[in-house]
């Protein structure tokens, strides 16, 4: 008997493809990764950094919970269990004509953040920041998903070139071979911050060159001192004798953002990474005052609260995951820390870990059919609607109303490249003359999720 039943198919990628399933136990709705490659052991299974980054970086509040993991061992076939979200961020703004609440915006970037410095606190950078990794439940319950491309910060240099989703590249991985780092999670965060706040992405380049052109567009060609930075360490097939550009500013694309909002996104968005803003001094920036004072006062009543049973189940002698040595192995996540029983479903008990070197049993209980010719099963049964409405500790309740699109010109929307928001799907001509609403894109797959743009408007897919 199949311990997951089917559902539907909610996406698919390189290396992977997204089940929604359900558990014929006690019908909760899972979100199944099915690798597509093959896994000859369990030591292979164990050493997958997807696996080892979750591990490690599991409970919290803000990152995908990995709730089981299924491995066939005769087949080699390997599916990852998670929590099931209600979508992502690409999905939540695709088509809307006003923008998103301040405050929404605010509490969102604010979880965002936070997930960033737990987890480069952890010795661990994500290096594919984008709104398709990002989940969002009710709208307002933010999660950092998709750890496949995660690496180690302690790892030795250099890694892999060809790294993060384009339009989120930061220059330091467009410029060099492979010499990056964890600066390049928040200059992704700084992008998805902007594209969340006005809409669009920022930098929606079509190869390599159009991406660094496009950030001198904005941003301004940089000093020759800083591009002697990126020369020494560059990539073979880069030109550095760029055209000067003194950039258009980022505040007069999003006249309606907060000032603070800006200056947040401008120090997320500095072209040199070692003045580029870290997560922990995002975190306190004036932009966030308000929602880390209703966090702290929320973190200090759950602690007052649970003080007692905290220090009652401390490990001895502290922390044990705190990164102490650099350049040991080539990914700093392999540690002999515990592992969750594989097959068992645990919900994070100690008792219930499988410490290094034990045999546990690791039968399978039948992964869903990869590419299954009809993956919808009978209908399910219907989930508790009984369950208590989240609150979210990070929102005010006293939301200003949304904010209408301004109307714009067609003209100066051809100038700024209409192209691009074809790339995204957006009709901004019909957002700008207030027209009825707009006829659904037609969904095909494209290597970045979401709908394909019409052919009247463009063809190019949304990620390359």
């Amino acid at each position: 008997m199949r311990k997951y039943r089917l559902v539907s198919k909610k996406g698919e990628g390189t290396f992977s493809e997204v089940l929604k399933a359900q558990n014929v136990k006690d019908n909760k709705f899972h979100a199944i990764k099915c690798m597509k490659n093959h896994f000859e052991s369990i030591d292979q299974v164990n050493n997958l950094r997807e696996i080892q980054a979750l591990r490690r970086l599991s409970p919290h509040p803000h990152i995908i919970k990995l709730e089981e993991v299924l491995y066939d061992q005769p087949s080699g076939r390997l599916a990852l269990v998670f929590e099931l979200m209600d979508a992502n961020l690409y999905e939540m703004i695709r088509g809307r004509r006003t923008y998103l609440n301040p405050e929404l915006i605010r509490s969102l970037m604010y979880q965002l953040v936070k997930s960033l410095d737990h987890m480069h606190n952890k010795g661990i950078f994500h290096r594919d920041i984008k709104p398709e990794n990002i989940l969002v439940e009710n709208q307002e319950f933010l999660k950092l998903a998709d750890f496949g491309s995660c690496r180690g910060i302690y790892s030795k240099q250099p890694y892999t070139e060809y790294i993060s989703t384009r339009w989120y590249r930061a220059p330091e991985c467009l410029l060099t071979d492979g010499y990056y780092g964890p600066e390049m999670d928040l200059w992704g965060v700084g992008c998805v911050f902007f594209e969340i706040t006005s809409l669009y992405p920022l930098f929606p380049g079509s190869n390599e060159l159009d991406q660094i052109n496009r950030i001198h567009k904005i941003l301004g060609t940089p000093s020759p001192d800083v591009l002697d930075i990126f020369r020494r360490k560059g990539a073979a097939h880069i030109d550095f004798n760029f055209s000067p550009e003194d950039g258009t500013s980022i505040a007069k694309l999003i006249p309606h953002a907060p000032p603070e909002a800006v200056d947040l996104m401008c120090k997320m968005l500095v072209y040199d990474p070692s003045k580029r803003t870290n997560a922990r001094e995002a975190l306190r920036h004036e932009y966030f005052k308000d929602v880390r004072e209703r966090d702290d006062a929320n973190n200090d009543v759950a602690s007052g609260e649970n003080s007692k049973s905290t220090v009652a189940n401390a490990p001895p002698g502290g922390p044990s995951n705190v990164v102490k040595h650099r350049h040991k192995k080539d990914d700093d996540m392999k540690r002999n820390v515990p592992l969750p029983v594989i097959n068992k479903g645990n919900d994070g008990d100690p008792s219930e870990c499988q410490q290094p070197g034990d045999n546990a049993a690791y039968e399978i209980n039948e992964l869903p059919p990869i590419n299954a010719a009809n993956p919808l099963l009978k209908p399910n049964k219907p989930q508790d609607a009984k369950a208590t409405k989240k609150v979210n500790p990070y929102r005010t309740t006293n939301n200003p109303p949304a904010q209408t699109l301004p109307p714009h010109n067609p003209d100066v929307l051809l100038a700024k490249g209409r192209k691009q928001a074809a790339d995204k799907g957006y009709k901004l001509s019909t957002i700008a003359k207030a027209a009825a609403p707009m006829p659904p894109q037609p969904s095909t797959k494209n290597p970045g999720g979401g709908a394909k743009p019409s052919k009247s408007i463009g063809t190019k897919p949304r990620r390359k």
